[in-house]
Order: structure tokens, then C-alpha cells, then sequence
């Protein structure tokens, strides 16, 4: 099997969709031979910040020297993205050959009537890629939700972190606070330590804490008031934290909080699991975090800035933090979003920073249609435009900011990597060489 077969036939189960229940990961596995077993697992939940407190996590273990695997979803540009060890992607070659072995395990589950779904298949090889490895912790992001996700399979976490909880996936996952916080505290093992965002909600604060007390777990919650910021802008801040000083790599106040939640995590693997983490290891971790789309500086002149910002929730932290620290710049604003998402709440967060307004289709079969985008923002931006493609789109930005002004691409995942793929192929070298 090639990596292109590869792929090809783990999209090719996606016709199977969303389908909660562990029985079907369970017989994959089972097939497999278990390997999620005997491994070390830091158990990630929640509706925004899970991405950046994974990668501050696994930062600061492998800076301490262990071998660290980090599972995260959706990818960007490259599908093996969502699989690395010590921040390398899984290769393509071993991504492929792994894929071949668990090709043979889910068609023998799918006889039995258990077809995994695409999630449950690439948990599954993320699980056997980090097992041949011989990672020492393993940091593993849900997919959507806790309670009935593929990851949920594992047993006792070292511990669980629930990031902050607001209304996304309500379709699936309800259409309250407490329903949807019920459901990420499915990750919380009885007898276990679950580390809290200081920014929750009270009614999800509410129900971690019911879920905590009833599974018997420790409940640790950072101290938001003991973060004293030292420097902040647009391309990360400085805080101190318990006497440290932190640099976090990410623009945005709400950075903050999900960097302490991510010490908090590391505080209790150094603290009651045995792991030697100095604290400049942490800084170290910490600081050299790096992730795509989280208000992303990609160019100065005229300054674009690239976030996956996609529900109501997130969209409002990227608002305050571009009002924050850009106020007085022109802002051009490309936006797509998924017709599955609260989108009219998103699109008002951001459509009232835009001069002008570009609206397109993200890729994806969830895609609302640009028509709709513009119609949405328009109530918020004088100045709409639809775009019939992505290079149009950044073209016709590009325009009008000029040199001085802004342009602010967001709205979905999908939308992030595509335009990060034009922009790096199509407009400059490389990342890296250029901006870094």
C-alpha cells in the first residue's frame, strides 16, 4: 500500500460518519492486539484551547527527554499532522504500512457488522505508531466530545484535562453548557486527577466538579489570578506563573490560561506520576510550541493573520484579540465557515472588525455557501463580496489592505490549511525561512 492508497482508504470511511459507541474501536483493537495497552496517556477534552494545551504539554515532556507522541484532529496541510513523535509527523511511509496491518483487522471487524468509522481507523494507527515507537507518554486529543469517542477506549489516563466548554457539535453532543460538558467528562476515570481551565463556564464548572466528586478524582483548577503578564502582543506574551516566567509562543489572553492548564497537567505528571520535569524544561516546552492557524502570522506587509477560529465561542476570544493589539489597523477579513456550526453567531463576532468583508466556501461537503457567508456579514459590513475561489479571494485582500493594513483569514479548519497551502506555495518560499 502507497500513502496515497493509504489515504484514499481511510477517507473512504467516511461515508460511515459519526456513529458514537466503543464497541467498534473496541473490536478493532482487539484485533490488533491492543496496542493502546501499557502506554501512559495525558487525556485531552474540551470545546476550545485543546489543540495549544496538547502541544504545551508534550513541549515541556520532550524537553525533559522523553519520547512523546501528541494525537490531534483535524490537520491542516498534511494528513500526518494529526500523528507525531517529539513533533516529527508519522511518514508517510510508515503511515502507509501501519495503515496496510489495521486494513486487514477492520475488514475483519466489518464482517462481524463493526466497521470502524475514519476517526475510530486513525486512532486506531495512531495508537499502533506510538506503540512500535516506544513513546513514553503519549498526549491524545478527543476527536468530539469524551464520553463516546474513539479515544475514550483507553483506560486509566495519568490525567485528564478538560479545556475551557462552550456550545459547539450541539447536534451531537446537545444544546446546552451541561449537556456538553457531560459528555467531555466522560474522559474523567474513576480514582483519577483532572486538571480544569480556569475558564469555564459556571454551568460546566457545575457539572465537572458533580463528575469529579462522584468518580472520586482530584480536582485541580489553575489560579487565573496568579498569571501577571510581563510583555503581550500580537505574536505571543510573556507572563509569570507561580514564579516563572513563561513565554507563550500564541497571541491572546486566552493563551494564558490554556498554557497555566497545560502546567497544571505537567505539575501532576512531575508531582504524583514520577516524570522528572524540571521547570526550565516547562519554559523550554513551552516556548518553542508552534501551531498553525492559531492566529498565525504569516506575512508583514500588508500583515495576514490565519486562525481556525470556527464556533461563537472562539470567535469572540480572535475579536478581542485582534481589537486588543490591532486596533487601529485597516482589516480585511476572508471567511468560511461550515453550514453544521452556529454561523450566524460566529460571523457576527467577526464581521464587525472588517473594512471588507471577502466570503468564500471552505472545502469540505459541510460548506456553507459563500452567498450565505456574504448575506450573514453583510448586517455587520457595509462592504461584502462573494469570491468564487481561495486565490481570488487572497488576491483581491491583498488588494485592499495595501502595505499598512490587515488581513484576517478564518472560519473553519478547512479554510486554514488551503490557504496556508496557497500562501506558502503561491506567494512566498517558505514559513519558516520568511517569518520564523
Amino acid at each position: 500500500m502507497t500513502y496515497e492508497q493509504a489515504l484514499e482508504y481511510i477517507h473512504s470511511t467516511l461515508k460511515f460518519g459519526i456513529r458514537p459507541g466503543l464497541e467498534r474501536i473496541g473490536t478493532l483493537l482487539r484485533l490488533m492486539g491492543n496496542p493502546q495497552e501499557g502506554m501512559k496517556f495525558i487525556h485531552v477534552a474540551g470545546t476550545n484551547g485543546k489543540g495549544s494545551t496538547c502541544c504545551a504539554i508534550a513541549g515541556a515532556l520532550e524537553a525533559a527527554g522523553y519520547k512523546t507522541g501528541l494525537y490531534t484532529s483535524p490537520y491542516l496541510e498534511d494528513f500526518c499532522e494529526r500523528m507525531q513523535i517529539n513533533r516529527r509527523n508519522i511518514p508517510h511511509e510508515e503511515l502507509a504500512e501501519i495503515t496496510s496491518a489495521v486494513r486487514a483487522h477492520a475488514d475483519e471487524g466489518a464482517r462481524c457488522g463493526e466497521q470502524p468509522t475514519e476517526f475510530e481507523l486513525c486512532t486506531a494507527i495512531a495508537f499502533e505508531f506510538f506503540k512500535r515507537n516506544g513513546c513514553d507518554a503519549v498526549v491524545l486529543e478527543v476527536g468530539l466530545g469524551g464520553r463516546f469517542d474513539a479515544t475514550n477506549i483507553i483506560g486509566h489516563p495519568l490525567v485528564s484535562v478538560i479545556t475551557a466548554v462552550s456550545l459547539d457539535h450541539t447536534l451531537v453532543l446537545g444544546d446546552t453548557i451541561e449537556k456538553i460538558a457531560f459528555e467531555k467528562c466522560g474522559i474523567i476515570k474513576q480514582g483519577g486527577i483532572t486538571v480544569s481551565s480556569p475558564q469555564q463556564e459556571p454551568e460546566a464548572l457545575a457539572v465537572i466538579m458533580e463528575c469529579c466528586a462522584r468518580r472520586g478524582n482530584t480536582l485541580v483548577i489553575p489560579n487565573a489570578a496568579g498569571i501577571r503578564v510581563l510583555e503581550e502582543g500580537i505574536t505571543g506574551s510573556v507572563i509569570d506563573y507561580k514564579g516563572r516566567r513563561l513565554r507563550i509562543p500564541l497571541a491572546g489572553r486566552h493563551q494564558h490560561r490554556n498554557f497555566v492548564t497545560a502546567w497544571e497537567a505537567v505539575e501532576v505528571l512531575r508531582m504524583r506520576c514520577g516524570f522528572m520535569i524540571p521547570d526550565e524544561a516547562v519554559e523550554k516546552g513551552f516556548a518553542a510550541v508552534k501551531f498553525p492557524a492559531r492566529l498565525e502570522k504569516l506575512a508583514e506587509k500588508p500583515l495576514v493573520l490565519l486562525d481556525g477560529a470556527h464556533n461563537p465561542a472562539g470567535a469572540a476570544v480572535l475579536a478581542q484579540t485582534v481589537k486588543r493589539f490591532l486596533p487601529e489597523k485597516k482589516m480585511i477579513v476572508i471567511m468560511g465557515i461550515f453550514a453544521d456550526k452556529d454561523y450566524e453567531k460566529t460571523i457576527a463576532q467577526i464581521a464587525p472588525l472588517a473594512e471588507r468583508f471577502f466570503a468564500v466556501a471552505p472545502p469540505g461537503p459541510r460548506a456553507l455557501e459563500a452567498e450565505n457567508t456574504a448575506r450573514a456579514a453583510s448586517r455587520w459590513c457595509k462592504s461584502t463580496a462573494v469570491c468564487s475561489g481561495l486565490d481570488e479571494a487572497f488576491e483581491r485582500a491583498l488588494s485592499a489592505a495595501g502595505e499598512e493594513g490587515a488581513v484576517l483569514i478564518c472560519g473553519s479548519l478547512s479554510l486554514a490549511g488551503a490557504m496556508r497551502t496557497i500562501i506558502r506555495q503561491k506567494f512566498y518560499f517558505s514559513f519558516d525561512k520568511i517569518f520564523m
